[in-house]
């Protein structure tokens, strides 16, 4: 079902159609996000008021409302992941173009590049690298909001870094993905290898995941030329297409398996509550 297609009623959140199993209040007793699709900020704030009163009336949401919102803004994102201590490129987020261009100067006066983001995107889409030399577009080409993190080349040269797929507490599966070009996202056409979720890339992952809360995640983590693991960001509504070609484990299974354990550890007495309310 369409998120775009729920809203608000006299009665609280409206999810149309709805006619499942114990349905009596017309909510589903619990939901599995996969995507909130692209749209203006009010849309957007909809869709997630939406979820957040679904959360209220005592639906199971997966991954939360508060987990999505730190995930979708990066900005958020590179702070929850600071704040926890996991090792991560340096970032910054600013409004004020002299202060963005400030902090380029600095990057590239220690030889170094940036990597400019949009503040909501997804799939390595809209991203530039900005060399020594380069200098930041324009607050209209960037809806008014800079955010910059340090670019970190993958050691051992080559483009590539990994995604660990993080389900309920445990790393669940990985994959290297390879690029021709530094975007090394599957939907830019990097190639996926299969690679092992345990040790330091598992022990990241799962760090990460637990700094923005999710109950499951996509982490991406490269290893700079220094040698260091660090994670550049947290997906809370990963695709696993290039992913499951990789790995023999069943990444939908396991999703819905989350779901259900979420479902099994909510009273009784909360979901009749909700069904007469």
């Amino acid at each position: 079902m369409s998120l775009s297609a729920c809203g608000f009623g006299p009665d609280g959140p409206v999810v149309p159609g709805f006619d499942g199993p114990g349905s009596d209040s017309g909510l589903p007793d619990a939901c599995l996000v996969r995507t909130i699709s692209a749209g203006n900020f009010e849309q957007v704030t909809l869709r997630l008021g939406v979820l957040r009163a679904l959360a209220h009336c005592g639906v199971r949401v997966a991954n939360s409302p508060a987990a999505i919102e730190r995930c979708v803004d990066k900005s958020a994102n590179a702070f929850r992941l600071a704040a926890a201590g996991v090792p991560t490129p340096r970032t910054w987020t600013v409004a004020d173009p002299i202060q963005a261009a400030s902090i380029l100067a600095v990057l590239h006066d220690e030889g170094r590049t940036a990597v400019l983001k949009p503040l909501f995107g997804s799939q390595g889409k809209g991203l530039r690298r900005l060399d020594p030399g380069m200098t930041l577009p324009g607050p209209d080409e960037v809806a008014g909001v800079y955010h910059l993190q340090e670019y970190v080349g993958a050691a051992h040269g080559g483009w590539f870094d990994w995604r660990v797929f993080v389900v309920d507490g445990r790393p669940l599966a990985a994959m290297v993905r390879q690029g021709d070009h530094w975007i090394t996202n599957v939907k830019q056409g990097a190639r996926c290898h299969p690679a092992s979720p345990s040790g330091v890339l598992g022990e990241l992952a799962l760090a990460a995941a637990a700094a923005v809360g999710a109950d499951y995640a996509g982490v991406d983590v490269i290893r700079a030329p220094d040698g260091r693991f660090l994670v550049l960001e947290v997906n809370s509504m990963p695709a696993w297409r290039g992913l499951q070609a990789v790995t023999p484990v069943d990444v939908a299974q396991a999703l819905a398996d989350l779901v259900l354990a979420r479902l099994a550890s909510a009273s009784p007495a909360s979901f009749e509550a909700r069904r007469a309310g």
